[in-house]
């Protein structure tokens, strides 16, 4: 079954970051990337660029809307993914228990609609 976790975090908690704290970062990253690849259950993963990058389009009673910026007005942005293929729940959840964000932000989990790859 192909999970996605979907990466939360807010902006304000990593402001304080200097480039030698991004490089640790990204190796602790690779080391979950790693892992996941190992492990044979690594589909994809993204980082995305911060929310207030983003554009939003809705259709929503016919009439097309187009803003810049995320839809909603929250602390916790979504900053990345990760999809993984798994058994079931459970070993999503061991899996998104070993992720990197949920040591400061959240990690939510859905199923893939379509079931797998």
């Amino acid at each position: 079954m192909r999970y996605t976790f979907l990466l939360y975090s807010d902006p304000a908690d990593l402001s304080h970051m200097t480039p030698e704290d991004w490089a640790r970062e990204k190796e602790v990253y690779g080391g979950y990337i790693g892992a996941l690849q190992e492990a044979g259950v690594f589909v994809d993963t993204d980082w995305l660029h911060p929310a207030d990058t983003a554009t939003t389009l809705t259709l929503k009673d016919g009439e097309k809307r187009v803003q810049d910026g995320p839809f909603a007005d929250t602390k916790e942005t979504l900053g990345g993914f990760f999809a993984i293929d798994v058994p079931d729940l459970d070993a999503a959840l061991a899996w998104a228990e070993k992720c990197p964000a949920a040591r400061t932000g959240k990690v939510e989990i859905r199923a893939s609609a379509m079931g797998g790859a």
